[in-house]
């Protein structure tokens, strides 16, 4: 009888720990917060690249969430990435402010950020952000950097004079 209680105990804190770790991952991968914003308004941001944003991926200003990317569309005219980003109605946005894709940490997930503007009139549910910035590709930034440091050794200014001891040597006449 002993046994059958110390089996059943165990069972438990089994399921506890299997429970445990569920949430920890949900927190983890910011899956438990993935809910649509209640009410608020869409607003639409046009870019070039978006990396890798997704669907759900946080709107942040200032550092404050104020929303979420609701859909992820290609425009099949401009060949432009379109996002709707669905924003808290408690949230009013300037109708200049600016939108970027932005990566948290040096390889962490990425977000929309949003730049205040200064106008009076806020944005209307449809809307569409006149200035936006894609994502910065890493791949690319590598890229450029490996043709930039190719080019610099190949412009023939690097290397000894070879005139022994380091002495500055003066151009012949």
């Amino acid at each position: 009888m002993q046994s059958r209680a110390v089996e059943l105990l165990v069972g438990f804190f089994v399921c506890l720990g299997i429970a445990a770790i569920f949430i920890l991952t949900m927190r983890v991968s910011n899956l438990a917060d993935t809910s649509d914003v209640n009410g608020g308004y869409t607003v639409i941001a046009a870019f070039d690249n978006i990396g890798g944003l997704k669907v759900g991926a946080p709107v942040n200003l200032a550092g404050v969430r104020v929303g979420r990317v609701a859909d992820i569309t290609l425009n099949q005219q401009t060949y432009r990435a379109e996002a709707r980003l669905r924003i808290g109605e408690e949230y009013k946005l300037p109708k200049d402010s600016d939108a970027s894709v932005l990566t948290s940490g040096l390889l962490g997930e990425q977000y929309v950020g949003i730049g205040p503007g200064g106008s009076l009139k806020n944005m209307q549910d449809g809307d569409e952000f006149i200035i936006t910035q894609g994502a910065v590709v890493l791949e690319n930034l590598i890229g450029q950097f490996m043709t930039s440091m190719g080019s610099d050794n190949s412009s023939g200014g690097g290397g000894s004079s070879g005139n022994g001891g380091g002495q500055n040597a003066l151009p012949a006449p």
